[in-house]
């Protein structure tokens, strides 16, 4: 697929998208890498469309550029959307109450603190992307686990052995102070998020440097 093709594919997958206004948005495509540009509405809506992009086969990078731009109206002060943020989390039992702050910049959600586990640190994010008004979300939150580091790169290995959906094979695993890198080849976006997924379900995971070769 050329540069030409996958550009109107992604365009065609905005388009198609129910929940993606994509009036003002902007593609442009340079050997596989995607630019997104232009406005949205709502950071959910940015959030979408991201995904869109990302669905298309032949993607192998994307940039996003997207600014949100809410409607004056609609514009939502800092201090109650810090409210609404730490009430949402409150209602997350899994996710820890006490260890982790909010702050918010014209929209713009930090959170910050610590977890135990990756997916406590993803739900915290997910939680407050669904908040009206926000901008943006950063998550600052560190991961500091009760497990030994010699223990993290034999538990990704034998997650990835595990999974039907990735040949382990071809792909190399090293761990250096929580610090996970993935190399080696996988046949599609599907399988590198599977991947990546893999490493970051492991406790003690604080980063996953995803070096990853998509072979079509």
């Amino acid at each position: 697929m050329d540069n030409k093709q996958l550009r109107q594919a992604v365009m065609d997958e905005l388009e198609f998208d129910p929940r993606i206004d994509a009036a003002n948005i902007g593609v442009a495509v340079d050997n596989g890498i995607v630019t997104l540009s232009g406005h949205v509405g709502s950071y959910v809506e940015k959030v979408a469309a991201e995904k869109a992009a990302r669905r298309i086969k032949g993607v192998r990078a994307l940039a996003e550029e997207l600014e949100v731009r809410y409607p004056n109206d609609k514009k939502t002060a800092d201090d109650e959307i810090a409210k609404r943020a730490i009430k949402i989390l409150e209602w997350y039992d899994l996710i820890p109450k006490h260890a982790i702050q909010v702050t918010v910049q014209r929209g713009l959600v930090v959170l910050s603190g610590e977890a135990r586990w990756q997916y406590q640190k993803k739900w915290a994010e997910q939680a407050v992307r669904k908040l009206s008004g926000i901008t943006g979300v950063i998550n600052n939150i560190v991961i500091k686990p009760a497990v030994y580091q010699s223990d993290i790169k034999k538990k990704i290995e034998e997650a990835l052995a595990r999974h039907a959906e990735i040949e382990a094979q071809d792909i190399r695993v090293t761990v250096r102070e929580g610090k996970v890198s993935l190399e080696g080849r996988v046949d599609s976006w599907e399988e590198r998020r599977a991947v990546e997924n893999a490493a970051w379900s492991v406790a003690g995971v604080q980063a996953v440097d995803d070096r990853l070769t998509i072979v079509r």
